[in-house]
């Protein structure tokens, strides 16, 4: 019988709220040694997930959009918008202001390979699992899977 992925995530995460702030959230990551966390409102719903790639426009900083001058006017060559909401995340103090909204998500009674095939296809790295009423039960990550690949051979 395939596993699914309630066999192998990692149930009870550790979780972050929208209003901790991001110094927290950082020292979480480092400590725990982990590169995630699911972010949730009072409710445990999720509401996004925070990422070591969500921190790095801290230290990588952002480069503005290439843009051109003609007759005092400024025509951006890219959407000046993605520059805002990175900008916006470089700057920002609390989790909810620098994490990524709408994370792909799985359930628990999803394959392991359908969870693994999404996870290469979205090029995500961990996967918040929901219950029916969308609260977080557990998370998926490559380590997961590769654990488990590991245990069968």
């Amino acid at each position: 019988m395939p596993k699914t992925v309630a066999d192998v995530m990692t149930r009870d995460p550790i979780l972050a709220q929208p209003e901790m702030p991001l110094s927290e959230a950082i020292k979480i990551l480092a400590e725990k040694r982990i590169s995630g966390l699911p972010v949730v409102d009072e409710n445990k719903k999720l509401v996004g997930v925070i990422s070591e790639t969500d921190l790095m426009w801290r230290e990588s900083g952002i480069t503005p959009p290439p843009y051109i001058m003609l007759l005092d006017s400024v025509i951006y060559l890219e959407n000046p918008g993605r520059y805002e909401r990175e900008l916006h995340k470089a700057l920002g103090q609390t989790v909810g202001e620098v994490m990524s909204r709408d994370p792909v998500t799985t359930k628990p009674d999803k394959s392991l390979p359908e969870a693994a095939r999404m996870m290469h296809e979205r090029n995500v790295h961990r996967l918040p699992v929901l219950d029916s009423s969308g609260m977080v039960i557990g998370i998926l990550t490559r380590g997961d899977i590769v654990r488990a690949m590991a245990a069968e051979s």
